[in-house]
C-alpha cells in the first residue's frame, strides 16, 4: 500500500488532489456494493463478481490527528478496461458497512501498477 504523505512540492500528497489527478485521467467511475453483494458502478447497469476486476493501485492517507480522516483508495478496471475507484475508512470508521465489503475486496485480484502507468508521466 502507497502512504502519500510527502512535503515534496508539486506532488500529490492529499486525498483530493490524487481524486482531482484521477478525474482527469478517467478514472472517475465509483464502485459500490450491490444488493446482491457484488461490485457496480455508481452509475451504470453493470455487476461485477471479484474475479471482474482488478486492482490496479492502493493508496493509503492518513489525517493528521483524528483516526477517523484515515482512508485507503482502492483504483480498480474491469475486464473491458473501464476505470473507477473505491474510496473507504479505515477499520472502525468503514464507510461500507454492506456485508461482505471486505470479503469481496480480498478477492479481487491486485496488479501494483506503478504511477506513471497510471496517470502518464506525473
Amino acid at each position: 500500500m502507497e502512504n502519500l504523505r510527502t512535503d515534496k512540492p508539486g506532488e500529490m500528497n492529499t486525498l483530493s488532489q490524487v481524486m482531482a489527478k484521477l478525474h482527469s485521467k478517467g478514472y472517475d467511475v465509483e464502485f459500490k456494493m450491490s444488493d446482491h453483494g457484488r461490485m457496480q458502478p455508481t452509475e451504470g447497469d453493470e455487476i461485477y463478481n471479484p474475479d471482474d476486476l482488478l486492482i490496479i493501485k492502493t493508496y493509503r492517507f492518513e489525517g493528521e490527528s483524528d483516526p477517523s480522516d484515515n482512508s485507503v483508495l482502492y483504483l480498480m478496471e474491469d475486464k473491458n478496461g473501464k476505470k473507477g475507484y473505491v474510496l473507504d475508512a479505515y477499520g472502525a470508521y468503514t464507510s461500507h458497512d454492506e456485508a461482505g465489503f471486505d470479503e469481496f475486496l480480498q478477492k479481487i485480484p491486485v496488479e501494483d501498477r506503478e504511477e506513471q502507468q497510471i496517470f502518464g508521466g506525473l
